[in-house]
């Protein structure tokens, strides 16, 4: 009874950052749209009614900035989860969904992707084939590494890994028309959600709702597996196949996700962190609450991408620009726990 106390309050502060990051995103822009007209316009929407606000308020609400709001949610929520899963499952709180090299295996996919003008569907499979391909290559070498601390060494060849894929990119972005093809690939490589439409909502639904689903089903496995190796096998876990099925689901997500925003870094490593600070680290509260959180979360940041500048910035700057500290907090924080 009491866990579900302490779990209801730190909900509903997730649940209140996530329609105030909606209500913003929707409402703050270059066009203003006012409360009374969000609601008039999606009023109608749902009921089928007429709508008494103008015409251009209706389009910005539902066709410019409406694909676009989804998504922030959809790849903030992916992120969110997939950081919530990799710490757990690493036993870290440093890690990242880009730990194994997920994300820059999924940007490697996608850029060849956009290099070989193949539509959302191949960029996004790509992405995913990526993504799996970079993970599966930094398991193989982990297990063939003897070593004391195997959490370390896949770590470690998830940086060597990434490094090589980014190195890949590179020579991709090198080999690209330099008047088309080049300046896609650099600013969807920064991230970005600005040329979201509909069409691009159920190719990145679809893969994050699935391996979303899939986490919170291996939500109470999750507590069991960041116990330490031999507590998890001594408790009748089979460590290995679900792992594996872990890592193939956030991989998912991760990987819809870069196809479709491009690279946004940090989420996955900061939005776990507040999720744990108001539920607690117990994983049945702790992923819903992540994601809800995250979507939220990257609402503001992108709200904040197309408002604060003449031009747009792109989010993986904005995400760096907080994360960067909340990183050296964290680190130092961890300094004084070891001392």
């Amino acid at each position: 009874m009491k866990q579900s106390s302490s779990f209801l309050p730190g909900l509903a502060i997730a649940l209140i950052v996530l329609l105030l990051g909606l209500i913003v995103a929707f409402t703050i822009g270059r066009y203003p749209v006012t409360l009374a007209e969000l609601a008039d316009v999606l009023l109608a929407r749902l009921t089928g009614h007429p709508t008494s606000a103008p015409p251009a308020v209706e389009n910005v609400v539902l066709l410019v900035r409406g694909p676009r709001v989804v998504a922030a949610v959809l790849v903030g929520a992916a992120l969110a989860v997939a950081g919530t899963a990799f710490q757990g499952l690493f036993r870290n709180p440093l890690v990242s969904p880009d730990i194994l090299g997920a994300s820059s295996g999924a940007a490697l996919g996608a850029v060849l992707g956009i290099f070989f003008s193949l539509g959302v569907i191949g960029i996004e499979s790509l992405a995913f084939a990526g993504g799996l391909a970079a993970v599966a290559a930094v398991y193989v070498i982990g297990s063939l590494l003897q070593s004391r601390d195997p959490i370390l060494v896949l770590v470690l060849t998830g940086v060597v890994i990434g490094a090589l894929l980014g190195a890949g990119v590179g020579l991709v972005k090198y080999l690209a028309d330099p008047y088309n093809q080049l300046p896609a690939m650099t600013f969807w490589l920064l991230g970005s959600l600005a040329s979201t439409n509909v069409a691009d909502l159920l190719p990145l639904a679809g893969p994050v709702l699935l391996g979303t689903i899939v986490l919170i089903a291996l939500r109470w496995r999750l507590n069991v597996m960041s116990l330490p190796e031999d507590e998890a096998r001594a408790l009748g876990l089979a460590t290995g196949r679900l792992r594996i099925a872990i890592v193939v689901a956030a991989t998912l997500v991760t990987s819809a996700s870069v196809a479709t925003s491009g690279i946004i870094g940090w989420v996955g490593l900061v939005v776990p962190h507040l999720a744990r600070a108001l539920v607690g680290p117990d994983f049945p509260r702790l992923i819903p609450t992540a994601a809800i959180l995250g979507g939220g979360y990257l609402l503001f940041i992108d709200t904040l991408a197309r408002t604060a500048a003449p031009i747009e910035i792109p989010l993986g700057i904005l995400t760096a620009v907080i994360g960067t500290p909340f990183f050296i907090w964290l680190l130092a924080g961890m300094q004084r726990d070891w001392s």
